[in-house]
């Protein structure tokens, strides 16, 4: 069984992690199995990195933070097989433009275009773990790239995608899947199952468990994933196909993001290719643009407002200040003193009044809604920052999603023995 495995910051921390993790991987290929292991950096690593360019300069060159920052994981994928080594099983660490990991060239948020196996399968082939630096990958030119935050779950789905994997672990801090964060709502219940469409949906809405790119692209190439802590034995959540019995489940999840910003340009022209100049440098700046909401005036003005990731508020607000100078725009406001709060269910689809639901439990604690966004499985919420978790407690609590809502399953996956 090829297994592919992604360690993340908590769970190599320090020297006396990586070794924890090392034990891990030898148990796994002491019952036959093939190994590669994706490592994020150290944890604070990277924003020690960042914060050390930033001493320098406050916008410091992207190509050379690309460079700067994707240190962190070659050194953690260096201890790795170094400590492998050291207890007696053969392992080789890979970076990313050595395997290589050929991605697009927009630094910081490079995207994986192709993966070359070769190499790692040769390797696997002689016996070997193979440890891979996450989070990183080289362009056609030679230059470094990084995926931007979380980018190593991204790797470790890719890996397993190109690999042909039977099964991706992403380890992380926390056992898994929950219907809420277990830092805002105490009884918050880890799930057994979800479905990849639910899992990207609270992905995108702030679920920081694992990356989105990563969902999607488990969901692309039916990667099995798993999610579960590198510090404890218990089982994880399985992020898997949709089934009948999900939906059976009205709501699965509350999800949050204080990671928002948002940005309104009042009074431009109402006429085709207006929304088109307004958005295209944003995209060709790299910005994500999320919720977005167009009311139209009856002397042909119209009013947009839309968010992005507060990480992004301060040049997609320049961004946008230029494009209103061209349109003529009346003003443009913004305020990066929001946060969105998510739904997700598969259960949505078949049936109704969750949205009602969802909007007299916010209205019943005096929480104002601001904007609103919806899809098949997901209802979010942009509302005052200053509310997210009293949002957060009020809806867990509305869903009752601290009861079990079907029979779940107690195993999904079992690793096999190994075979004589």
């Amino acid at each position: 069984m090829l297994i592919v495995q992604k360690y993340g910051g908590t769970s190599v921390a320090n020297i006396e992690r990586i070794k924890k993790v090392a034990e891990r991987v030898i148990k796994y290929k002491k019952e036959g199995h093939d190994l590669v292991v994706v490592v994020s950096a150290m944890a604070g690593e990277t924003d020690r990195l960042i914060n050390l360019a930033k001493e320098i300069t406050p916008n410091p060159p992207l190509r050379e933070l690309d460079l700067l920052v994707s240190t962190g994981e070659q050194v953690t994928s260096a201890l790795l097989a170094i400590t492998l080594q050291s207890m007696g099983f053969d392992s080789v660490a890979f970076l990313g433009y050595q395997i290589p990991i050929y991605t697009t060239n927009l630094f910081t948020k490079a995207k994986i275009k192709e993966i070359k196996v070769d190499k790692i399968k040769k390797e696997l082939n002689q016996g070997k773990i193979v440890v891979v630096a996450g989070f990183q990958g080289v362009t056609e030119e030679g230059d470094i790239t990084t995926l931007g935050r979380g980018g190593s779950d991204t790797t470790a789905v890719a890996l397993a995608a190109a690999l042909k994997a039977d099964l991706c672990e992403i380890y992380t801090d926390v056992e898994g899947v929950y219907t809420a964060d277990p830092r805002v709502v105490s009884n918050a219940r880890k799930l057994k199952k979800i479905s990849y469409e639910e899992m990207l949906e609270m992905a995108s809405s702030g679920a920081k468990v694992l990356e989105m790119r990563s969902v999607e692209l488990a969901m692309i190439y039916k990667v099995n994933l798993v999610v579960k802590s590198s510090f404890t034995e218990a089982e994880g959540t399985l992020i898997t196909e949709e089934d009948e019995e999900m939906e059976k489940v009205l709501v699965s999840g509350i999800t949050y993001s204080r990671n928002e910003a948002r940005i309104s340009i009042y009074g431009v022209p109402d006429k085709p290719g207006i929304a088109a100049q307004i958005f295209s440098p944003i995209g060709e700046k790299g910005i994500i643009v999320d919720m977005i909401i167009q009311t139209v005036h009856p002397d042909n003005k119209a009013d947009i407002t839309f968010t992005v990731p507060r990480t992004d508020y301060s040049q997609a607000l320049e961004i946008v200040k230029e494009v209103a100078k061209k349109l003529k725009a009346e003003r443009v406001e913004g305020d990066d003193k929001i946060a969105k709060v998510s739904i997700v269910g598969a259960g949505m689809r078949t049936h109704s009044g969750v949205a009602t639901k969802m909007f007299e439990t916010l209205a019943k604690h005096g929480i104002n809604i601001m904007m609103i966004s919806t899809s098949e499985i997901k209802i979010s919420c942009v509302i005052d920052e200053k509310y997210t978790e009293l949002a957060v407690r009020a809806l867990h609590e509305a869903f009752q999603l601290d009861q079990e809502n079907i029979k779940e399953e107690k195993t999904f996956i079992k690793r096999p023995k190994k075979t004589k």
